[in-house]
C-alpha cells in the first residue's frame, strides 16, 4: 500500500554553490566542499547510474528508486491522467538552490526542441525564494523588446547584461519561467524550484569564471538562439498574495500547478477529484502529514514529499507557522 513518500537528498557539487543547504536547511552534504543544489524529487534517468533518481528514504518502501515505483504502481502512484501523458517518466523535478555566486546566463529549449536535439522534455520552471541576502536579485527576461540581431550582437559585444530585465528578490516572491525565457539566479538567494523533468540547459555567458583547474565551462550561444522566446513583458514577477490559512494559487500552466500553502492551524486537503500525485514542499517552518490509518510523515524546512495519487485526502498540521508548496499536474 501506498503512503506519503519522502526521499533521500541528491546533493550537487557547483561552481557557484555555498553552504545555505546545511546552514539554513540543516542538510549534510559532506564530501563535497559546497552545495549549489539538491534534487529532492527526481526521475532524471542519466543512463544506467540512477544517480539521479530519488530513493524513498522511510517506510516499507524504504530503498526502492522512484521510477522503480513508478513502474510498479503506474497511475496508482501518479493518477491515471498522469501515466496515460507521460507512462514510466516521472513528469516533475523538485530542487532546492543555493546561489553564492550568480549562475550562468541560460535559457532552456522547450518540448519541440528538447525532443528534437536531445529526445528530453523541454523545461518550465518556477522559483519560489525562501531566502535572501540584501541587495540580492535575479534576471527574468528582457527589459525591451529585442530583435535576434539585436541580441547576437548583445553577446558579441559583451553587453548581454543591459538588455535584461534585472529584479530584486525577496522571501515569497515567486518567479514563472516558461521555456524560452533567458534567466539567471544571482547571487545571495535560496530558493525552491519546481520544473519540468529535463537536465537541459544552453548557458548563453558565464561571466568568464574558470573552474579549479583554470577552465571556462562550456557555452552554448549557438543552440540557445534558436531556444529563446525575444518577447518582452512588462511584468516578470508573479502577483499572489500569501495569505494566512488560505490556499492561494500561484503558478498554473499546461506541466504543473503550484498553490502556496501559508498556514498556523490544521486543514484538510481532499484529493479525491485531482488525478494527479502531490508534491508538498516545505519552505517555511514544519508541519506534519496525516493520512488515513493514523500514518504521520513529519515535514520540516528543506523537506518535500510525495503523495500518492492513491491517498483522497490528507490532512496538514502546522507547528506554529508554516509554509508549503503543492505542486501536481493539470487534468
Amino acid at each position: 500500500m501506498l503512503y506519503p513518500l519522502t526521499f533521500r537528498t541528491i546533493f550537487k557539487d557547483k561552481i557557484w554553490g555555498g553552504q545555505k543547504i546545511k546552514t539554513i536547511l540543516g542538510k549534510d552534504y559532506q564530501p563535497l566542499p559546497n552545495c549549489g543544489e539538491t534534487w529532492e524529487v527526481s526521475g532524471v534517468n542519466a543512463g544506467s547510474s540512477h544517480e539521479n533518481v530519488s530513493v524513498v528514504q522511510d517506510g516499507p518502501l524504504a530503498g526502492k528508486l522512484l521510477t522503480d515505483l513508478l513502474r510498479e504502481y503506474k497511475a496508482e502512484l501518479v493518477g491515471k491522467h498522469v501515466y496515460e501523458q507521460f507512462g514510466d517518466s516521472f513528469p516533475l523535478l523538485v530542487k532546492f538552490i543555493d546561489a553564492n555566486d550568480d549562475l550562468s546566463i541560460q535559457v532552456h529549449p522547450n518540448d519541440q526542441l528538447a525532443k528534437e536535439r536531445h529526445n528530453s522534455f523541454g523545461k518550465t520552471e518556477m522559483w519560489y525564494i525562501m531566502q535572501a541576502d540584501e541587495g540580492a536579485s535575479l534576471n527574468s527576461g528582457f527589459n525591451r523588446t529585442v530583435s535576434r540581431e539585436e541580441y547576437v550582437q548583445a553577446v558579441q559585444d559583451n553587453t548581454l547584461m543591459d538588455i535584461l530585465n534585472i529584479e530584486q528578490a525577496q522571501p515569497g516572491d515567486v518567479f514563472f519561467l516558461p521555456a524560452g525565457r533567458v534567466h539567471y539566479i544571482g547571487k545571495g538567494l535560496l530558493l525552491a524550484e519546481i520544473q519540468q523533468t529535463s537536465d537541459i540547459t544552453y548557458r548563453i555567458y558565464d561571466f568568464d569564471r574558470v573552474d579549479d583547474k583554470g577552465q571556462k565551462r562550456e557555452l552554448h550561444t549557438e543552440q540557445a538562439i534558436d531556444a529563446i522566446d525575444f518577447q518582452h513583458h512588462d511584468e516578470y514577477k508573479t502577483r499572489y498574495e500569501k495569505t494566512l490559512n488560505q490556499s492561494v494559487n500561484a503558478v498554473t500552466c499546461d506541466y504543473f500547478v503550484t498553490n502556496v500553502l501559508h498556514f498556523d492551524q490544521e486543514v484538510m486537503h481532499d484529493y479525491s477529484q485531482l488525478d494527479s500525485f502531490v508534491i508538498l514542499v516545505c519552505v517555511e517552518g514544519a508541519a506534519t502529514i496525516q493520512t488515513d490509518g493514523g500514518r504521520e510523515t513529519p515535514l520540516k524546512l528543506g523537506q518535500c514529499a510525495l503523495i500518492p495519487a492513491s491517498i483522497n485526502s490528507v490532512t496538514i498540521v502546522p507547528d506554529g507557522e508554516m509554509t508549503l508548496l503543492e505542486s501536481y499536474v493539470p487534468g
